[in-house]
């Protein structure tokens, strides 16, 4: 099998035996990594590797993936119901570089009380994450080990399931399932499923999928998940964008998803690595889509201006930005006269709080404020709006009563299911206030 295939198969004492042959069968085939506690009826030898002294199917794996030298990797569950003969489908999508991760979705004749435990687990594991599987906690899924490798694993047992869903999702991989028919329904223990629950319940309430290690991601991977939300604001950046684009400030891509379709050239800079990671991620397979590694004072501004840019984008970007207006006048060197730059900046001084800082605000606009750092720094503004009137009681609560450091996951979906009926009402109606304003301001004359 092209690429070089290997085949992680993780065991207790009980399944010892049927994680044996799963390595008789595959000998020759793949490279196989039997990793688990206690004595296993394999041989070592060129191709096999047999770990004997892990305990926890999380810990397997991890000692295991020191082992694997494929270029694909297979997570197999050592149970009767699945066999090898699947991993030619599993593969095909990697293969053709179409997916980082692909999970067999289990499919059985009849109803089987077995799986609805982990059909229920699987919806709620979707809720978590946004992910679209169907079956993302199956027991046997393949990946490109280097996205394999890529994800820090923490959890010692069947948790990592769970863990390794949540962590793929977030680092923007490319996720998708083949269909398993099974011979028979895999029979998972009652303690295997709760500690799965009980990891999902962590994610979604007090843990983020970097394990809280990078402050500001929290709220950046919240509103990632506000679709609906998402949507409206690219609608608003669509009606006045041109076709080669450069984005100030990408984040983990929530708004370049929103624009990319309708581009030649979008270049996503951001200055902040681990963002930068995930977008090479998402976009992977898209060259049009260019992420760029760099903070704005020290990008290369010569390179962007040859390749001829006609919109810059900043959505909620330029209140990071120390000296806002030394960045404007950047952005009207590299446009010729015409192109634009479209903005949306948080509003309201009187809203700044402790979300704001989390993110790294330096200032929340007013009208004025906006409008004097475009027009004194070589921009005509065409427009400028408010937005999202009914978002301020919210923030205004979280982030200056509460003190919290990011938007709560469950606030902001019950929010998200009401954005299309704000959007609706705010195209009829001229808002008085809003805790965002929108700009449209374009060059005009020479640059200087």
């Amino acid at each position: 099998m092209n690429p070089p295939l290997s085949v992680v198969v993780p065991y207790s004492p009980t399944t010892a035996a049927i994680a044996a042959r799963f390595a008789h069968a595959l000998s020759g085939r793949a490279e196989v990594v039997l990793a688990g506690e206690g004595p296993v009826e394999v041989e070592p030898g060129p191709g096999v590797h047999v770990l004997s002294g892990v305990s926890g199917k999380g810990a397997a794996i991890r000692a295991a993936l020191e082992k694997v030298t494929g270029e694909v990797t297979v997570l197999q569950e050592p149970d009767e119901a699945y066999t090898p003969e699947s991993y030619e489908a599993l593969c095909r999508p990697i293969q053709e570089d179409t997916a980082d991760a692909v999970f067999g979705r289990r499919s059985a004749p009849g109803l089987r009380p077995e799986l609805l435990a982990d059909q229920a687990l699987g919806g709620f594991t979707r809720f978590v994450t946004d992910v679209a599987l169907k079956d993302p906690l199956t027991g046997v899924r393949a990946f490109r080990t280097e996205a394999l490798r890529s994800v820090t694993l923490t959890s010692e047992d069947d948790a990592v399931d769970a863990e390794l869903v949540v962590k793929l999702a977030a680092q923007l991989y490319r996720l998708t399932e083949v269909p398993l028919p099974l011979q028979a329904a895999p029979k998972p223990p009652l303690a295997s499923q709760l500690s799965k629950l009980r990891t999902l319940m962590r994610y979604a309430t007090v843990q983020d999928d970097a394990d809280n290690r990078h402050e500001g991601y929290s709220t950046l991977e919240r509103m990632d998940g506000a679709n609906n939300y998402n949507a409206w604001l690219g609608r608003r950046f669509r009606e006045h964008l041109g076709k080669r684009v450069l984005e100030i400030g990408a984040g983990i891509g929530t708004i370049t998803r929103e624009l990319e379709s309708g581009c030649e050239l979008l270049v996503a800079l951001e200055v902040d690595r681990f963002y930068v990671d995930r977008l090479k991620n998402l976009f992977r397979g898209k060259p049009h889509v260019r992420p760029y590694l760099s903070d704005v004072a020290l990008a290369d501004w010569e390179s962007l201006k040859a390749e001829k840019l006609d919109t810059i984008v900043l959505s909620n970007v330029l209140e990071h930005i120390p000296d806002d207006g030394a960045a404007v006048r950047r952005f009207r060197q590299i446009l010729p006269v015409g192109g634009r730059v479209l903005i949306l900046v948080p509003a309201l001084p009187q809203l700044f709080g402790a979300i704001d800082e989390a993110v790294g605000h330096h200032r929340r606009y007013t009208p004025e404020t906006l409008r004097r750092v475009l027009e004194g720094n070589g921009f005509a503004v065409d427009r400028l709006e408010w937005m999202n009137l009914v978002g301020i009681p919210g923030w205004f609560m979280n982030s200056r009563v509460l003190r919290r450091r990011a938007v709560p996951r469950f606030q902001l979906k019950l929010y998200d299911r009401l954005a299309p009926l704000l959007a609706e009402a705010e195209r009829h109606v001229k808002l008085p206030v809003g805790m965002s304003l929108f700009a449209v301001a374009r060059v005009t004359g020479e640059v200087a």
